[in-house]
């Protein structure tokens, strides 16, 4: 990478097991070596946030943040705003459901993770999918594509978030960057929340065996 430190350094599990303040204590040091620059942690509930900026300023959040993943991340969110901590939002388009990248089973390659995500099984393939087609009318309406219109809505929430789309194609990155310059006023969030409410989403965001790992 051309560096000497690592600019943010995520603590990226919270192992239950392991007290938060012996993990940040030791990035912490790292930071004081000069092998890195900020500490982050991930996933981690709004009580752990609490304990590990007690121990060090921590410099993000990063946890799962879209049109389809709202309540479990409110309460971390609202905490980082208060702290001035940055939320970095991962999976913002649904892990490419809502850019209707994904309409069948079958559009997931052998191998893809995704394929043991409960979003993803066949019994809310077609209610996810319908969710996903809702998103492209509204967005359709604005004149751009659903892709941006869930990432204007999350950058939209606060300042301080900062939305991490993934993309293997260069104009799929050109077509996300420019949801930047996407404005959503009160009135057009409160049109959105009309028509995706929370309940968008059919099934668990993890499965069961990874649930375990989140908002520790």
């Amino acid at each position: 990478l051309g560096t000497d430190r690592i600019d943010l350094f995520y603590l990226h599990r919270i192992d239950p097991q392991v007290p938060v303040e012996d993990s940040i204590g030791a990035m912490a040091e790292l930071v004081t070596a000069g092998k890195i620059r900020y500490v982050g942690i991930s996933e981690a509930s709004v009580e752990t946030l609490e304990r590990a900026h007690s121990m060090h300023p921590i410099a993000a959040l990063q946890s799962e943040l879209s049109l389809w993943t709202r309540a479990t991340a409110r309460p971390a969110l609202e905490r980082c705003r208060e702290l001035g901590v940055a939320f970095v939002a991962y999976s913002p388009l649904g892990r490419g459901f809502l850019s209707g990248a994904v309409r069948k089973p079958e559009d997931l390659p052998e191998g893809d993770t995704r394929r043991i995500f409960p979003r993803f099984a066949a019994e809310n393939f077609a209610d996810n999918v319908a969710a996903a087609d809702k998103v492209a009318e509204i967005a359709g309406a604005m004149n751009i594509s659903p892709a941006q219109l869930a990432l204007a809505w999350v950058l939209a929430q606060w300042d301080g978030i900062l939305p991490i789309p993934g993309t293997k194609k260069r104009k799929y990155l050109e077509e996300n960057a420019a949801a930047a310059a996407v404005e959503l006023d009160a009135d057009a969030l409160a049109e959105i929340d009309r028509q995706l409410p929370e309940s968008l989403a059919q099934g668990e965001r993890y499965p069961e065996m990874m649930l375990g790992g989140l908002n520790n």
